[in-house]
């Protein structure tokens, strides 16, 4: 077993090379630890700032180990590690968020059944082993509803929404072509809303103010903190992210997406990993999301959140970076952030812009100002399910 503390100049080992991995290695550089990264991709955005880059394939058990035995501790950035994998890591004692948080996050049927086993509130939902039962579920549940794959699919992709009985034979579709899904009650939500929190090997809990999220074409589009909420739903919402700490003994930094209705959550999803929603933690706290990960997963105390408060936080997809980056010299209050990505590609996520003030109404007109007569970055919200 490796020891628990792992200190600076040490080598931290990260599963996955995308943007998440890379700004979990930029904090880690600044504290002064040395990086490996595993990721199939050449020149990923993790590998351009990392020490050690093994090209490989997350199954691949061979890398796995060689990933193990050059780091003093590893961790990952996206929730579809291979289990196998995540095992091997956590009986080598290196994986300390261990590979039970991967086994619930991986599958949306697990995941809803511990949260009704800790009677935290979720839409109604059902599963579907064949596609001959969707009318039962679909009767049990109630139109519209929501069908989502119970692995996999992320950004709108692997769901879709049946609105009314004559979008039922393309559902009966769906779940014929994924198999097992999980259908959930459609939730007129006012707002979505995150809580990203950390929590040590040891219980401390340190929460980041709760984002709200608006949403373009099922993609997280613009977060805005502090969340447009009242105190008790605020109260309410990081109560529910602390049981969930607790009954799932998280390590590292984590994120809850919920849905507001009236003074009630609702929990949508989760994710065992820093979140594009706590981005603007990077400029806007004094401590962000990525180095209060790397400090939990490290065995080092959590540093008491700190909020400058305001933060509008804007993804850039595709074309929209280097538009962006064109006109830079136009956008003098907002912090850039490229990610390094090969090739543009529709809705890929290249990188993000983030606007802080002492309040949210400063911040606010700051973003306003800037965006006034650009339309490309415009657009209505839609909701991820």
């Amino acid at each position: 077993m490796r020891p628990n503390r792992i200190l600076p100049g040490k080598m931290i080992g990260i599963l996955g090379g995308g943007q998440l991995g890379r700004m979990m290695a930029t904090a880690a550089r600044h504290m002064g630890y040395r990086i490996a990264v595993l990721d199939p991709t050449p020149d990923c955005p993790a590998a351009q700032v990392s020490d050690h880059h093994i090209v490989a394939a997350y199954d691949d058990l061979q890398a796995i180990k060689q990933l193990a035995e050059i780091s003093d501790v590893v961790t990952y950035e996206f929730e579809n590690v291979d289990l196998a994998a995540a095992r091997y890591l956590e009986a080598e004692g290196v994986l300390p968020q261990g590979s039970e948080l991967l086994k619930i996050t991986q599958d949306r049927e697990v995941e809803k059944s511990r949260l009704v086993d800790s009677s935290l509130p979720v839409p109604a939902f059902a599963i579907i082993y064949h596609h001959s039962e969707l009318a039962e579920k679909a009767a049990e549940v109630g139109l519209p509803f929501v069908l989502k794959t119970c692995r996999g699919g992320y950004d709108g992709k692997g769901q879709m929404i049946a609105k009314t009985e004559n979008d039922l034979a393309a559902a009966e579709q769906f779940v014929a072509s994924n198999s097992r899904c999980i259908i959930e009650r459609f939730i007129p939500f006012e707002k979505e809303i995150s809580v990203v929190f950390t929590r040590s090997a040891a219980g401390e809990i340190t929460y980041f103010p709760v984002a709200e999220n608006q949403h373009k074409n099922h993609i997280l589009h613009q977060t805005t903190v502090p969340a447009d909420i009242s105190a008790n739903l605020e109260n309410n919402a990081q109560a529910a992210a602390k049981t969930v700490a607790e009954s799932l003994s998280v390590v590292g930094t984590f994120a809850i997406e919920m849905f507001v209705v009236g003074e009630e959550i609702l929990i949508n999803e989760m994710a065992p990993r820093p979140h594009n929603s706590g981005h603007f933690t990077i400029e806007a706290c004094n401590v962000s999301q990525f180095e209060q990960h790397i400090r939990a997963v490290c065995g080092l105390p959590l540093v008491p959140v700190l909020f400058h408060g305001g933060a509008i936080m804007l993804n850039l997809l595709g074309a929209e970076m280097e538009e962006y980056v064109q006109a830079e010299n136009e956008f003098t209050n907002g912090h850039l952030h490229i990610y390094g990505k090969q090739g543009i590609k529709p809705n890929r996520k290249m990188g993000h812009v983030t606007y802080v003030g002492s309040n949210i109404e400063e911040t606010r007109k700051q973003f306003e100002k800037t965006h006034a007569s650009d339309s490309s970055f415009s657009g209505a919200s839609q909701p991820v399910w």
